[in-house]
């Protein structure tokens, strides 16, 4: 059984390897090693992942794709978390929670029984999404209560907005200019695809 552990932090500055001793004591205790990791900072909002599809590419019928939470997979909308999940599930991978016990057993399941192996890939499939719109939603939560205490610092005019992390920009603006693709330079720099677009918009904007 070929383990491989993903591995997820929101930002750049959260540390993403915060799992893997938890990850780690989990397959031993199952009698199992984690055969592969794949770390990155990126939101779960995003399907747009450099690590995750780098996973999935080199994933195998059979493999276990083993997260410490879901929410470090996915907060993505339905439809987004679907495709994502179609997916995962074409690549014959079955995906381990922590905090998902109904997942747990995959990793001890004998499949030559396929009437149970079906029945629990079912119930498996349908907690999957349940906590996946679990973590969806408490992501949509968070971010308007970020709106809201934004709006009223606004208001009392307190707000600075988010300082620009300018080395890890100019370390962008370097890849970019070596032609280096939008997902490659996100993984290099350790942002996200969306900071590396900001910033090549600054670049047209500035030689336009």
């Amino acid at each position: 059984m070929f383990i491989r552990a993903y591995l997820r932090a929101s930002t750049a500055d959260q540390d993403a390897n915060r799992a893997r001793e938890n990850l780690e004591w989990f397959a031993g205790d199952h009698n199992h090693k984690i055969a592969a990791s794949y770390v990155e900072n990126a939101s779960g909002a995003s399907s747009e992942r450099a690590e995750l599809r780098r996973l999935l590419d080199d994933a195998q019928v059979g493999d276990i794709l083993l997260v410490e939470a879901i929410d470090r997979l996915s907060r993505l909308p339905q439809s987004e978390w679907e495709r994502l999940r179609a997916e995962i599930e074409g690549k014959g991978l079955r995906v381990v929670a922590l905090d998902l016990p109904t997942s747990h057993d995959a990793l001890t399941r004998n499949s030559s029984d396929e009437f149970t192996t079906r029945m629990l890939d079912a119930v498996n499939r349908m907690m999957l999404d349940m906590v996946a719109a679990i973590a969806r939603k408490d992501y949509e939560q968070r971010r308007q209560r970020q709106a809201q205490g934004i709006e009223k610092a606004k208001r009392k005019g307190v707000y600075k907005g988010r300082p620009v992390d300018q080395v890890k920009h100019d370390r962008i603006r370097e890849l970019l200019e070596k032609d280096f693709s939008i997902r490659k330079t996100a993984e290099i720099a350790g942002a996200a695809p969306s900071t590396v677009q900001k910033v090549k918009r600054k670049i047209a904007d500035s030689s336009a």
